[in-house]
């Protein structure tokens, strides 16, 4: 009698990671790593008098650090040239999503980082193979992330009146 694995696990498993960038609905370039997703949230603390055994927590605003992308390729001419108009000083915001897939080609985990705009890029030695175009490392400074499973969408982004970004950026 043979029994039969059971393939959830396997299904779910995330292999070694590759970090896809998606801007509207293409995904425009991978990198093999990514660091500097973090959130810190300001407080101030207050001590009442006469309570010693408590404290009240306040909380402020809002703090995301730069993400950086590390080992990177594309071959998508719109992602360069989004990047190359950093040069210019032109570089519209875009939501951009950061996704890894499991083995069966599902989203596992996706960030989108919300107005994003690369602040800083850097390219490879160059060299005469090859037909794609390696990026060394791109980062980039976003005003808002939404963490989930799917994608998330986006594409260019503009302020409202208020000087926010409109709700469709967060759809």
């Amino acid at each position: 009698m043979t029994t039969q694995k059971s393939n959830s696990k396997v299904k779910n498993y995330v292999t070694t990671n590759r970090f896809y960038i998606e801007i509207g609905t293409n995904i425009v370039a991978s990198f093999s790593e990514c660091s500097g997703i973090s959130i810190e949230v300001q407080k101030e603390v207050y001590h009442e008098g006469g309570v010693n055994e408590q404290q009240r927590i306040s909380l402020g605003q809002t703090c995301f650090s730069d993400i950086t992308l590390k080992r990177g390729m594309t071959d998508d001419s719109a992602f360069s040239a989004w990047l190359g108009e950093l040069f210019e000083g032109k570089t519209k915001r875009r939501n951009v999503n950061i996704l890894t897939f499991n083995q069966g080609g599902e989203i596992m985990k996706s960030w989108c980082l919300i107005g994003a705009i690369p602040v800083g890029w850097q390219i490879p030695s160059l060299e005469a193979e090859g037909n794609m175009v390696a990026v060394e490392e791109l980062t980039l400074a976003f005003e808002g992330l939404k963490m989930g499973k799917q994608s998330a969408g986006g594409d260019e982004v503009s302020r409202d009146g208020t000087g926010y970004f409109a709700e469709s950026a967060w759809k």
